[in-house]
């Protein structure tokens, strides 16, 4: 799936994505609670890149416990844009954001940002070498030292703990009133268009867009988080990719 492809579905998603994911909020509040104290020193009146935030549920959290903080709200869907957009309006802190319909290599030339996050978005880059490439154009986003905050689906796929975490979280999707045609639509779309590495695997692509060596901080089923630091070395050492 293409990005052209990948932002038409997210379109048509767009109406009834926040209700969807409420079902969903376990996993999300327990991420979102730990990146509140992942962010906690940084300066008063922080800039965050909210990169891939489709209705803009982090976004959410944090402008209402910083409310200080600027926003820059990144998400090539013009539909999801739109429903965070009137979040923001609706709960009161549209005026500390910045929105921008498309990528992180598109946005325009704008001050460097204290911490950014990314949740969800870095699976649907199957090839490695540009994985990475989209979080080298995160760091050059950051200040020296900016943080980075990402969640990604990941596993070894094919194994014992993989197969053990499958049946549990087709489980959760059932008590979460999940279609179960939607669940096979979910399991058809992993197997052509998410790259479900195992979590070495992530950290490294991560390390190799200009981030110090990632930390894991949460799980849940497939669910994986790290946070990192914008690397301090050289863009060629960068380049290299040196583990």
């Amino acid at each position: 799936m293409n990005q052209e492809e990948l932002k038409a579905v997210f379109d048509k998603q767009a109406s009834g994505y926040e209700e969807q994911q409420k079902k969903l909020a376990p996993i999300h509040e327990g991420l979102y609670f730990q990146l509140e104290w992942i962010f906690s020193e940084l300066p008063q009146a922080a800039r965050i890149l909210c990169v891939g935030l489709g209705a803009g549920a982090e976004l959410s959290y944090l402008a209402r416990r910083f409310p200080n903080w600027r926003f820059t709200a990144v998400e090539p869907s013009g539909a999801m844009l739109d429903v965070c957009r009137q979040r923001a309006r609706r709960e009161g802190f549209v005026s500390r954001c910045d929105f921008y319909e498309g990528y992180v290599e598109s946005l325009p030339d704008i001050e460097l940002h204290d911490a950014a996050t990314c949740f969800m978005v870095s699976q649907f880059i199957l090839d490695p070498l540009e994985r990475s490439k989209f979080f080298r154009g995160i760091s050059e986003r950051l200040q020296p030292n900016g943080i980075l905050v990402s969640a990604d689906l990941s596993s070894t796929v094919g194994s014992i703990e993989y197969k053990a975490l499958l049946k549990a979280w087709v489980n959760m999707l059932h008590a979460a009133n999940v279609p179960a045609d939607a669940m096979d639509k979910v399991h058809s779309a992993w197997e052509k268009d998410v790259a479900i590495l195992p979590p070495d695997d992530v950290k490294t692509i991560i390390k190799r867009g200009g981030f110090d060596s990632p930390v894991q901080f949460y799980q849940a089923g497939f669910v994986h988080a790290w946070f990192s630091v914008r690397s301090s070395l050289p863009s060629s050492r960068k380049a290299e990719g040196s583990d």
